[in-house]
């Protein structure tokens, strides 16, 4: 596993700024900023920072900084961290995905006992992960990875039912677009193990996009035709079409958060 040294902003739907020293990860938009810093020692725990209204949050949470998300109204707080010690897992780590309301102060420091639905049946399994909220304009709606028994879904879920289904397999570290149709997310392929691709969410069709390197990241959005992640320790920006070439990121963007996680 690879953490990026640099600190960066992610703001709502992918423009990035330069980030204060001491956060692993930080996200902002609409007046809300969210940051994830790592304690010293061990276990590995961390200090999430969420300030709104001049108002500051303080939680610690267990792990270490993978990703982190405010939803485009600023209201909504989710990130994911890596965690370790599951009877379950084998391959050394496991996640745990949080969401913060900070309009109602509710905190869910996991939503792994949110009811799951896959191919009409509630699924249950001990070893249900998910990873890389996404959340839509409505702070209700929102789309994340869900990986169980060697298999990834893309889930479309519902804050306030508390109810999520899968859509289809392997979907990892999903974005949703800034006009709330399409999602920016890593597919696995051969040889892969990545590539991007976007997913119309109205007909289900993929489109590759013309970055045909492996990108481990959750992409960004700069704008509604442009998809931006991070590579190599560079910000890289490709039309989100299918179209065209990969370009450096500008540099008015600051810092991209790159690739940082043991294949989540």
């Amino acid at each position: 596993m690879i953490l990026a040294a640099t600190a960066y902003v992610l703001h709502a739907r992918g423009r990035a700024a330069e980030a204060e020293p001491g956060c692993a990860r930080v996200s902002e938009a609409a007046g809300t900023r969210a940051c994830l810093a790592a304690r010293p020692g061990l276990p590995p725990m961390v200090d999430l920072v969420v300030t709104r209204d001049g108002r500051e949050q303080r939680h610690a949470l267990p792990g270490i900084p993978s990703r982190l998300q405010v939803s485009p109204s600023g209201r909504m707080v989710s990130w994911t961290v890596f965690v370790s010690g599951d009877s379950y897992n084998t391959s050394g780590f496991s996640t745990r995905t949080g969401i913060l309301d900070t309009k109602t102060d509710d905190l869910r420091k996991s939503i792994e006992d949110i009811p799951l639905t896959v191919e009409g049946k509630r699924y249950f399994a001990p070893d249900v992960n998910f990873w890389g909220v996404t959340f839509a304009a409505d702070d209700t709606r929102f789309y994340a990875t869900a990986a169980s028994r060697g298999r990834t879904h893309l889930i479309q879920a519902d804050y306030r039912t508390w109810e999520a289904t899968a859509l289809r397999d392997n979907v990892e570290c999903p974005s949703l677009s800034p006009d709330g149709t399409r999602l920016a997310f890593k597919k696995r392929v051969t040889p892969g193990p990545w590539r991007l691709h976007v997913l119309d969410l109205a007909t289900m069709a993929e489109t590759p996009l013309a970055e045909a390197r492996s990108v481990d990241d959750q992409a960004v959005w700069p704008d509604a035709h442009t998809v931006g992640y991070g590579l190599d320790k560079q910000r890289w920006t490709v039309p989100a079409d299918g179209t065209g070439t990969p370009s450096p990121a500008s540099s008015d963007a600051g810092p991209h958060p790159g690739e940082d996680s043991p294949g989540k």
